[in-house]
Formats: C-alpha cells, sequence, structure tokens
C-alpha cells in the first residue's frame, strides 16, 4: 500500500474518534444541564418546606425508644388488616369464579 493510503486511513480513524468523543461531551453536558435543573427544582421544593410547623407526630421516632407492648400491638394490628385484605381479595376471587362457571 502507498503511504497516503496510511495517511487517509489514520486520518479518517482520528476524525471519528474526535466525532464520537465530541458527541459524548454533548450528550454529557445535556445531562449535567438537566440534572442542574433538576436540582434547582429539588432545592425549591425544600426550601419551601417548614419543618419548624410540622406537628411532632409526623416526625420520626425510632422504635428503640417506643414501648414493646405497643410496637407488638402495632405489628398484630397491621398482621390483622393485611389477612382481612387477603380475605376480601379472595371473596372477589371467588366471586369471580362463580360467576364465570354460571353464565346463566
Amino acid at each position: 500500500m502507498p503511504w497516503w493510503s496510511w495517511l487517509l486511513i489514520w486520518t479518517g480513524l482520528a476524525l471519528t474518534l474526535l466525532a464520537v468523543l465530541s458527541w459524548f461531551a454533548i450528550t454529557l453536558y445535556r445531562k449535567s444541564l438537566g440534572i442542574l435543573r433538576a436540582l434547582a427544582a429539588l432545592s425549591d421544593q425544600v426550601s419551601a418546606v417548614d419543618l419548624d410547623r410540622v406537628p411532632d407526630s409526623v416526625l420520626f421516632t425510632p422504635a428503640v425508644f417506643a414501648d414493646s407492648a405497643v410496637l407488638f400491638q402495632n405489628v398484630e394490628q397491621r398482621r390483622g388488616d393485611r389477612a382481612h385484605r387477603r380475605q376480601l381479595r379472595r371473596d372477589a376471587r371467588i366471586l369471580r369464579g362463580k360467576l364465570i362457571r354460571k353464565t346463566r
């Protein structure tokens, strides 16, 4: 191969590399601008929140400091609620099944 063909090949490869790198740079720049816009919106939302006006019952209290009897009662209540919801869904499935079997 003559020397000028190698020059053309390597020039083409270098230009392709520059094009791909510039495309990546533009994509990264656009994504970083989107992140900055999202952070600006988030900072506006956070600044709008006033923690002094939030009632104490809404603030997080660790379960370590709670009474174990109250925690156990809450767990049992949630278990009962879940069992009740499961039973309602089961009854609805049974009703749908009976309706499917009996067409008339």
